[in-house]
């Protein structure tokens, strides 16, 4: 695919069942990677055609890779792990953040989710992406070298202009907080 083109998430039918999908200009974010550990290049595909390519045409997520010293590393039900990535990233944008999110998939069949809940990496963050992995299974689960471990997504970020207040405008919802819509 030509280099600032996407395929846009409108498909157009193409048969029974299938669907061709159209390509539409997009917007591209120029982001700057370090290799951080020897290997790391070679965990992520280095040389390939899909080289930090997503996972597929409509993947918004990076996968980020497990980096480990040893072969694999166990996490015990309950507890939490430092995972390295091998990468550093610097998007071009002070515009931009990455976010760390788990993994749908390890997380609903083996429990393996981003300890944090998702983590933020600034734009003026420079070092090694580490990921906290917490096992939420009532087993040990154990990581290789190479495992897709979590996603990396990079999004625009807004920085507020605080304005101090006597009280907030009034809405339909108020301070209502957890729950306090019901179940049904």
């Amino acid at each position: 695919m030509a280099s600032g083109l996407v395929r846009k998430r409108t498909l157009a039918p193409h048969g029974p069942g299938v669907y061709n999908a159209l390509i539409m200009p997009a917007e591209s974010l120029s982001v700057h990677i370090v290799f951080t550990r020897p290997e790391a290049r070679s965990l992520y595909g280095g040389g390939e055609p899909a080289f930090l390519a997503p996972a597929t045409s409509f993947s918004v997520g990076f996968d980020l890779r497990a980096c480990l010293d040893a072969d694999s590393a166990e996490i015990e039900a309950g507890e939490r792990l430092c995972v390295p990535t091998g990468i550093a990233v610097q998007p071009e944008s002070a515009d931009v953040a990455g976010f760390v999110y788990s993994r749908s998939g390890l997380g609903a069949r083996e429990g393996l989710s981003v300890a944090q809940g998702v983590g933020v990496i600034d734009p003026d963050y420079t070092g090694e992406i580490l990921v906290y992995l917490l096992n939420t299974s009532k087993k040990t689960r154990i990581v290789r070298r190479g495992d897709r471990i979590a996603q990396l997504v990079f999004q625009p970020v807004r920085r507020p202009v605080w304005t101090e207040c006597d009280a907030l405008s009034a809405t339909g919802r108020g301070a209502g907080g957890f729950g306090h819509t019901g179940r049904r």
